[in-house]
């Protein structure tokens, strides 16, 4: 739909328009979609037997929205896209700052306007973008900064007594009149502001110091809320939650399926790296499994929640790992590997927040062992599960050969920087392993058997049938019993005294 091309009142009103509520129109083009079988949230996914139909009959009763849920939940991304659902463009009085219909004209200067140029009136045209209005609430928010206040400097300028109402200077929710206000965070609100929603909510009208003034406000309004006990930041005062109509609560994704659709359309993966690294499912898979572990994991309060935010911030790290390998190398394609995925520590540390045991394990080392559970739960979809194989009395287990050549006393190390041929040459090396991943998986290229290689012997050291040890430049693969008996050594540096340290340090 272009913008009309309607400018006076009086064309307005020959046209036959005829002003609706905001609700109303929610409602009227909500309808409208689900009779065309129309995607109404686009890019939301997982919540379409949930949060979507709940979110459904709120617009169609009319009803003001709390998205209730823990962070990363696609809580603000839903307010957004309820701005679809308005109308493309609505008519507004000229030059008004509260948006004022044409023929329900709410401010003094509106009315005013009308008064004096009648038909006459010029009016222009809102896009629905411009009808959208959100605020995060923080404890500095005040009231004059929702509804508004008396400004002096008007007055002033305008040589008016502080009795006139024309002195008022607006809010945000005022001047989000026959739009959508969307508060986020709102237990964040310190309870005295939350207390000046009561009216507007309920009655529709806002009160500003000592005017007397009634303005009908027509606003859909959205929250969004942490539940209560995740944070001692506050809580939704018990008035304001019951004015506020439907409460819904939103979900993690419930399938590893979900997840990944939503992780390859939030990553910001750009052309060039798209061109330069190959990436494949089961990359996606262990960087999704990695959210799922933390969420169940006793290092991680559970009230906070583990955002989708992690595997988006994982994932992005594995593919500007393998960007990195490739530039340093000189090369102009690779194919990602799980060192790439082991190497995104950075982005699970800062987005799980850590109990007092998890404290005690430091970040770094609660961020690698959710890698390593990643790891152990999903080898079993690639390869057989290494307890079952030990029991197996009528045959060797597959791995046997693997174990023995590292029993020898051999070693892999697979850094994260290798180029492609000195990491297929370290993968090569070791008997066995090409066989066990030829066996199972016969139909895959090179890339991807090479990538097996190297997940097989992850999985291997997870379920203790060697041992993986942590290089500053990657990772080093032994015997699990070597590493066992390979102590630290507690020599004579022991006895030094302190100062002593640092000088034998300079002469190394």
């Amino acid at each position: 739909m272009t913008r009309p091309d309607i400018r006076t009142l009086g064309a307005l009103k020959q046209s036959g328009y005829q002003p609706r509520s905001v609700k109303q129109e929610l409602r009227d083009n909500l309808i409208q979609k689900l009779r065309n079988k129309e995607e109404v949230f686009p890019g939301i996914y997982g919540y379409e037997e949930t949060v979507i139909p709940e979110l459904q009959r709120a617009i169609l009763a009319g009803h003001h929205i709390n998205l209730l849920g823990l962070r990363g939940q696609a809580k603000t991304r839903i307010a957004r896209l309820l701005v679809g659902l308005l109308d493309e463009y609505v008519p507004v009085v000229e030059g008004s700052e509260l948006n004022d219909d044409p023929l329900q004209p709410l401010s003094v200067y509106a009315r005013n306007l009308i008064e004096v140029r009648g038909d006459e009136t010029e009016i222009t045209w809102l896009h629905r973008n411009e009808r959208y209005t959100e605020k995060l609430a923080t404890p500095d928010v005040s009231v004059a900064d929702l509804i508004g206040d008396a400004d002096p400097i008007k007055a002033a300028t305008l040589k008016l007594p502080y009795s006139d109402e024309r002195v008022i200077h607006f809010g945000l929710i005022p001047r989000a009149h026959r739009g959508i206000f969307v508060i986020n965070e709102l237990p964040d609100l310190q309870a005295r502001i939350q207390v000046s929603l009561f009216n507007i909510l309920q009655e529709g009208d806002i009160q500003i110091r000592g005017f007397k003034v009634r303005l009908p406000l027509d606003i859909q309004f959205v929250f969004t809320a942490n539940p209560e006990d995740y944070t001692n930041r506050g809580s939704i005062v018990t008035p304001l939650k019951d004015r506020i109509d439907a409460q819904i609560i939103t979900h993690y994704p419930k399938s590893i399926e979900i997840g990944k659709r939503i992780t390859k359309q939030e990553a910001r993966i750009r052309e060039e790296q798209r061109g330069l690294v190959t990436t494949n499912e089961i990359v996606h898979d262990l960087v999704e499994q990695v959210a799922v572990e933390a969420r169940g994991s006793e290092f991680v309060d559970a009230k906070s929640g583990v955002s989708a935010r992690l595997t988006i911030s994982a994932y992005e790290q594995v593919v500007a790992g393998a960007e990195r390998r490739a530039l340093i190398n000189g090369e102009k394609q690779t194919y990602v590997r799980v060192a790439d995925f082991i190497s995104a520590v950075p982005a699970i540390t800062g987005k799980v927040e850590l109990v007092y045991e998890g404290e005690q394990e430091g970040a770094g080392i609660v961020a690698e062992k959710l890698m390593g559970k990643a790891v152990r739960t999903l080898f079993l979809n690639y390869f057989p599960d290494p307890d079952k194989a030990k029991k197996l009395k009528n045959r060797p287990s597959p791995y046997k050969t693997v174990q023995e050549w590292f029993g020898q006393g051999h070693t892999v190390d697979i850094l994260h920087d290798a180029s492609t041929t000195d990491y297929r040459t370290a993968l090569d090396q070791v008997p066995g392993l090409r066989d066990i991943v030829k066996e199972l998986h016969p139909n895959e290229d090179a890339e991807t058997t090479y990538f097996l290689m190297e997940f097989l012997l992850h999985g291997l050291a997870e379920y203790s049938l060697i041992s993986r040890n942590r290089l500053i430049a990657g990772a080093q693969f032994k015997d699990l019993l070597s590493s066992m008996f390979t102590m630290p050594s507690f020599g004579e540096d022991d006895d030094e005294d302190e100062d002593e340290r640092p000088q034998r340090g300079r002469r190394r």
